[in-house]
């Protein structure tokens, strides 16, 4: 059956061939919507075919920017970065998600469905928290209609830390634990998180959501539980937080990558990955990680590979 005028209307999604920007645009055309992506990535890298139109996401001009969005229903926005690199920063970060968001104004665009993080706040001391508060700011008062996505540790299919952990877990006798481990994380499926946010994208009201999935975990026993399930050996060490960092820029020499940062310990430590609201995403990671333990961290997934030799970086 062919869709009707109304569920072809446009969508676009920034990042659709990243993480969860192609969940989200996945989601969409399951549904029959019309997708298409801001992108600094070829057309050649889709894993859509031509079923995504695809246009630049071209920061550096504003104009060319707001016409890419031109009769466009609702805007998805998955655009952050990680880390700061080279040129990449978190102010870059916000002024571009800025820029982007005052394209969407101009070219008339209804709704914008924002992914942020879990407990973002304008007084976080770290920079990754506080800009993509920020950012929500940037959002709310556009003067769009907006929703506003906030998820935990996000896992699934194209996932970097959860696989990386496997990876290690797979190759060595220990994984360092940043301090005492007991800080809490619950992780939501990435799948779940694209259902939430295009079910926001639906709606008209102004809408604030976390998405956390049904289990809550501490670090320490979500380390020990990945392990288990591909079949490692690996033992948890409790190390200092500036030890553990340490080891982890050893191992990111070795695949030259970012493996994992200060602040992102920081985070884990002060508990931002956990939300104290209702469960919002339904598929439990002990679940997901039985079903997908044999291929799991098999090879190293690299950020910098993936998401810094482009704009194109997920959320």
């Amino acid at each position: 059956m062919n869709a009707s005028p109304v569920s072809r209307r446009l969508n676009v999604v920034t990042g659709a061939f990243g993480y969860t920007g192609r969940h989200v645009a996945r989601r969409l055309l399951s549904m029959g919507e019309r997708v298409k992506t801001l992108t600094s990535r070829s057309a050649s890298e889709s894993p859509f075919g031509d079923r995504v139109e695809v246009e630049p996401l071209a920061f550096d001009d504003p104009d060319a920017l707001a016409r890419s969005l031109e009769g466009a229903e609702t805007l998805y926005n998955t655009y952050w970065v990680r880390f700061p690199l080279g040129s990449t920063t978190f102010d870059s970060a916000v002024a571009n998600s800025r820029t982007l968001i005052d394209a969407a104004g101009r070219a008339g665009v209804r709704r914008i469905v924002h992914v942020s993080i879990t407990n973002a706040s304008t007084r976080s001391p770290l920079p990754y928290f506080r800009g993509k508060a920020m950012v929500e700011d940037a959002v709310t008062g556009s003067g769009i209609e907006w929703a506003i996505v906030r998820p935990t540790l996000v896992f699934g299919e194209g996932d970097v830390l959860l696989n990386n952990i496997a990876w290690a877990a797979r190759r060595f006798p220990f994984f360092p634990i940043p301090g005492s481990g007991l800080y809490g994380v619950r992780p939501v499926f990435v799948g779940d998180v694209a259902a939430i946010a295009v079910d926001a994208g639906s709606r008209s009201d102004n809408l604030l959501v976390d998405a956390v999935g049904p289990e809550t975990f501490t670090f320490e026993k979500l380390v020990q539980l990945v392990a288990e399930r591909v079949g490692a050996r690996t033992k948890t060490l409790r190390f200092r937080p500036a030890a553990a960092l340490f080891l982890s820029r050893i191992v990111g020499q070795l695949v030259r990558d970012e493996v994992l940062t200060r602040e992102e310990i920081e985070g884990l430590m002060n508990g931002l990955l956990v939300s104290d609201g209702p469960t919002t995403g339904q598929t439990r990671l002990s679940d997901w990680l039985q079903e997908n333990a044999e291929t799991l961290g098999r090879r190293y997934a690299s950020e910098i590979r993936r998401h810094y030799t482009s704009s194109d970086s997920p959320a």
